[in-house]
């Protein structure tokens, strides 16, 4: 089978629909993410039908139509090869996306990537996210904050949180511990003004592993200290 042919079935097994239009931006994606992965490292992860499961359909487990309002701006924060952003612009073109990293490396594989399949208001960004969570016209800014795959919640939640506007998300795809990091989070959501709204367990198709999206709510500015310089976050979490 071809990876466009996995795509659909995956998709549909997940009970989403794509386009053909959309299956072909996935697929020219899918073969721009394989050669240049030849180059430099993107992904671990290059056998077709693995690609579409893993990091297609995982990246579009995330989406819910009541955080991802008409339009809305979204960060991904610490992107890397454009997961989940690229795949959720991919399949909602109206939110204005954000794709923020520290590797400028990956940032010309994602520009390549915006330019050929002519994604209109995407920026990439290079920068550190405890720098973005710093700036004017970032700081609390954003509808949603989404990341995977980058750190422990309580790290994530300080890198993204002061991302988000008060009464947008912070949107994290999680793995086998969710559950525990979670908990282990509470302290530094509640110190940063989010709050926990929803834990979605996510069970992709044919795999048995355990992940989750979690949904943590914007209900308060993030106070001034936070987040702290680069380094900060990883070596003394909240």
């Amino acid at each position: 089978m071809s990876f466009a042919e996995y795509l659909t079935e995956a998709a549909s097994s997940y009970g989403l629909v794509l386009s053909p239009a959309q299956v072909a931006a996935f697929d020219r994606y899918f073969h721009l993410l394989i050669a240049w992965n030849e180059k430099m490292n993107l992904t671990a992860i290059t056998d077709a039908r693995e690609v579409a499961v893993k990091h297609m359909i995982d990246s579009l487990s995330c989406y819910d139509a009541g955080v991802f309002a008409p339009g809305c701006s979204v960060i991904d924060v610490g992107t890397g090869a454009g997961f989940p952003g690229i795949p959720l612009k991919i399949y909602r073109p109206d939110i204005k996306l954000t794709l923020l990293d520290s590797l400028n490396k990956r940032l010309l594989f994602l520009r390549e990537v915006v330019n050929q399949l002519g994604l209109a208001d995407v920026e990439v960004v290079h920068a550190r996210a405890e720098e973005a969570g710093r700036a004017k016209g970032r700081r609390e800014y954003y509808q949603v904050a989404v990341s995977r795959a980058v750190a422990r919640l309580n790290v994530l939640a300080e890198l993204c949180l002061p991302l988000v506007a008060v009464g947008g998300h912070f949107v994290a795809l999680k793995g086998a511990q969710y559950e525990e990091e979670a908990a282990e989070a509470g302290r530094a959501i509640g110190l940063l003004g989010g709050e926990i709204a929803a834990v979605r367990p996510v069970r992709l198709p044919q795999l048995a592993d355990k992940r989750a999206v979690i949904y943590i709510k914007k209900t308060a500015s993030t106070p001034p200290a936070y987040p702290r310089r680069p380094g900060m976050p990883e070596k003394k979490p909240l």
